[in-house]
């Protein structure tokens, strides 16, 4: 039976549940009435029903945690391998550069070896080039259009190409800075097509620089070897005696063998040497025989050789040729030489003689006036005094002699030597 709303079980009655929460003076009661402690109870056994459940699922199906595992451990193999081949990448990348860079540095200093071989090879050619000034106002005998121009071309340096090269900035740098912009299209070149591209041009660039410097190294050499063959041929008409133990001529010669290019170079610059020297000794010799005119723009009044004598009439012979020429007009030095004789000298008049060396020597008779001294040392074109009618003459005029250790030759012989020799001078 049931009293007050109090629960009784036959006989006996049973009391609630209460929760004392004490704290200081304060006492709280609660009474936990049955059915919220079988609902607590019903959950508690529910939860732990579930999480038996749960439990012995996952224990009973381990597939399921495996193949999870598995799926992670694939993905972090994945990536792995990603990062593992971006990594080769970017290592074949890195060492492809630095190759193409060592490949361009490398072209780089041939380049500006080859540069620095062109420069020193016009700093040989230089003094070469002051000798043979005079042979550029010279009329060579090979065809003048033969003959190009001897310094053009031999102080052109390298393309702006090379030079560029030549800053501080990296080569594979500088490379894409020259670049040429018309050739940058919608796919960039890598750099080693353009290096190669780029080296090829400057390569026959500089090709063409080096043919055309031995091009005229023998095109000089050739006119050289011409203008002194022209004088020596010249010399040889002129049959003059001695002339030809001063050419300095050796019974040698050949073809020139091309060797490889630093040798041919060498070869090329001995030859042309020799052939400035071989010139320029011809030009002396020839510069100091008397092969001037005594009395330019004057005419030949009398030849060299036998004639009637104009004041007895009989024949005798003439040493020398006579230039119809005013009283007072000036005589001229033949060629370089040293005063031997100046004053009065019987037939002669008054008469001057210079010594030239190697045995030559010229007079000069008739003169109505002396300035030159003996000792006096005279070039050609000097004036050694005035042409008049002193000594056994008729008339004004300019006796003029050439001499060979004391024999007379014919002064007609040096005068046209002279014209055709006189060019090359």
């Amino acid at each position: 039976m049931e009293k007050s709303g109090q629960p009784t079980v036959f006989g006996t009655r049973v009391e609630p549940h209460t929760v004392i929460i004490a704290r200081g003076n304060d006492v709280r009661h609660f009474t936990v009435r049955p059915w919220i402690a079988a609902a607590l109870g019903s959950a508690l056994s529910a939860l732990a029903v579930g999480y038996l459940l749960a439990t012995s699922y996952l224990v009973l199906r381990d597939d399921l945690i495996g193949a999870q595992t598995a799926r992670q451990a694939r993905l972090q193999q994945a990536y792995e391998d990603r990062i593992s081949a971006l990594r080769a990448q970017v290592d074949r990348i890195t060492s492809r550069q630095l190759l193409d860079q060592q490949l361009v540095d490398t072209k780089v200093s041939e380049l500006l070896k080859r540069q620095a071989q062109l420069t020193s090879r016009h700093g040989r050619l230089e003094p070469l080039l002051e000798r043979a000034d005079t042979l550029e106002d010279t009329p060579s005998p090979i065809q003048p259009d033969a003959r190009p121009e001897i310094r053009a071309g031999l102080n052109d340096g390298l393309p702006a190409q090379v030079l560029a090269f030549a800053g501080a900035t990296p080569a594979v740098e500088r490379l894409n800075e020259i670049w040429p912009l018309h050739m940058r299209g919608t796919e960039t070149p890598s750099t080693a097509d353009k290096a190669d591209r780029l080296f090829a041009t400057i390569g026959k660039s500089l090709q063409k620089i080096e043919g055309e410097q031995l091009a005229r190294i023998d095109s000089l050499t050739e006119s050289a070897y011409q203008t002194a063959d022209a004088i020596a041929q010249a010399f040889e008409a002129a049959d003059l005696p001695s002339v030809d133990d001063d050419f300095g001529k050796s019974d040698i010669g050949g073809p020139l063998i091309a060797l490889d290019n630093p040798s041919q170079f060498d070869a090329k610059m001995r030859e042309l040497d020799d052939s400035l020297d071989r010139l320029d000794k011809m030009k002396n010799t020839a510069r100091r025989l008397p092969i001037a005119n005594p009395a330019p723009g004057r005419s030949v009044s009398s030849t060299f050789g036998v004639r009637r004598d104009p004041l007895i009439g009989t024949p005798a012979l003439h040493s020398g040729m006579d230039f119809r020429a005013p009283q007072g007009s000036p005589a001229r030095v033949t060629a370089p030489g040293t005063v031997v004789r100046a004053g009065w000298n019987g037939g002669y008049g008054r008469m001057v003689e210079i010594d030239h060396g190697n045995g030559f020597s010229t007079r000069y008779g008739h003169l109505s006036r002396i300035d030159v001294k003996e000792g006096q040392k005279v070039s050609r074109g000097d004036t050694i005094g005035q042409v008049g009618s002193t000594g056994r003459s008729t008339g004004p005029h300019l006796h003029y002699e050439v001499r060979y250790k004391g024999e007379a030759l014919n002064p007609l012989r040096f005068l046209k030597l002279g014209k055709q020799v006189g060019q090359y001078l």
